[in-house]
């Protein structure tokens, strides 16, 4: 299982924004990627401009489509202009996981 930590800052003001555009990728996910293991989406309690997506998937292969989907592209069409410094991406090969 390849994975993917993203964490996001937006700009104070646009976290509905980048709120919005993270879960219309999540929903794409939902719908279009059965190869996209899990798609999660966490805003921080602490500072609501901080976003966490977690992303599990079947292979790089599938990663890469993920990445390179139309949907992840209006992402950062939407995000880029709200950005609060630059995105930090961490991919990972997953060498245990607990699901419920």
């Amino acid at each position: 299982m390849i994975t993917i930590t993203a964490v996001i800052r937006a700009k104070a003001g646009h976290e509905s924004m980048m709120r919005d555009a993270l879960l219309t990728v999540a929903a794409n996910v939902a719908a279009n990627e059965p190869e996209t293991m899990g798609f999660f989406v966490s805003q921080s309690e602490d500072d609501p401009c901080v976003f966490t997506t977690y992303e599990r998937f079947a292979d790089k292969s599938a990663m890469e489509r993920h990445n390179g989907s139309a949907v992840v592209a209006t992402f950062f069409g939407i995000a880029k202009p709200i950005l609060d410094g630059e995105v930090i991406l961490v991919t990972s090969r997953e060498v245990s996981a607990t699901l419920r």
